[in-house]
């Protein structure tokens, strides 16, 4: 979906969903780090902040989503801790506060976010303290940050949006999946995670399903290392075709896409000798 209209706005009324970076930890140049922005009005709700995201941001408000001009982004929830989810911390933290955020980014996620975001905030406290005691205009308190460390369950609430945190399993460290039910969708984003038993219960009913995946044609290339440590932590074509068949989202949206020498268009096909529901293989920047 373009985003861009004829005047060069988006007047946004309903849900949006905006793959900010449909990346994985390999350097792709025409993939930034994982980062989803779910937009509800003029309001804007982003999950995972990897490299690149505020300058994916930026280009989507250029063409025409007003709401993810960078300094308006105020509300960010994270997956895990995998850097690839988290290059683009600091860049969230500092960025906007330099184009002109006033209030404090409030940030949830899983335990060991405090010390990340405590740790970030050290490494650039010459930068902090310039930008406030010199010449440079800055409003006080926009590089700061509100923390929240959750456990799974109902984890925020406004007037336009409720956010579950749900269970993902991705690894010995906590790692969660966020469900997010507006006025008129309900959107689940998976970040990383392998098949465990709750995802049909954690997917059932949601309009749109933003889910990593990885290619079973390439994992039978992969050695036997990589196959045991991809098996244990993310899902295969195959894998994420049988629950989307059970849980048969309005939408299926591909992304975190590790293709090891196949493609999108192959990704779809696997997916589609188990699942024939809606389904498209995700890029930066697009809109559903």
């Amino acid at each position: 979906m373009s985003i861009t209209s004829e005047s060069g706005s988006h007047l946004i009324a309903g849900t949006l969903v905006v793959l900010l970076g449909t990346g994985t930890p390999n350097a792709d140049p025409e993939r930034s780090g994982p980062a989803v922005a779910v937009v509800v009005n003029d309001r804007a709700y982003l999950v995972d902040f990897g490299p690149g995201v505020v300058r994916r941001a930026a280009a989507a408000a250029k063409q025409g989503i007003a709401t993810l001009s960078p300094e308006r982004i105020a509300t960010a929830f994270l997956t895990h801790l995998h850097s690839d989810h988290t290059t683009g911390y600091a860049d969230l933290i500092l960025t906007p506060w330099v184009l002109g955020r006033s209030a404090p980014l409030q940030v949830y996620g899983p335990s060991g976010l405090r010390d990340m975001t405590d740790h970030l905030l050290a490494a650039y406290d010459a930068d902090i303290r310039e930008r406030i005691d010199g010449l440079e205009p800055a409003t006080p308190r926009g590089w700061q940050v509100e923390v929240h460390e959750i456990a799974a369950g109902f984890v925020f609430e406004d007037d336009l949006v409720r956010v579950e945190a749900l269970p993902a399993s991705h690894g010995s460290w906590p790692a969660f999946s966020y469900r997010f039910t507006t006025p008129d969708r309900t959107v689940v984003i998976s970040g990383d995670s392998a098949p465990h038993e709750q995802m049909q219960t954690n997917y059932a009913g949601c309009d749109v399903l933003v889910h990593e995946v990885y290619s079973a044609a390439g994992f039978a290339r992969r050695s036997a290392a990589w196959q045991r440590y991809h098996a244990a932590v993310h899902t295969s074509t195959l894998e994420l075709a049988r629950v989307a068949a059970e849980t048969c989202p309005g939408l299926l949206v591909l992304y975190h896409q590790l293709l090891w020498g196949e493609t999108p268009d192959s990704l779809l096909a696997e997916i589609a000798t188990i699942y024939d529901g809606p389904v498209v293989s995700g890029n930066d920047l697009d809109v559903f």
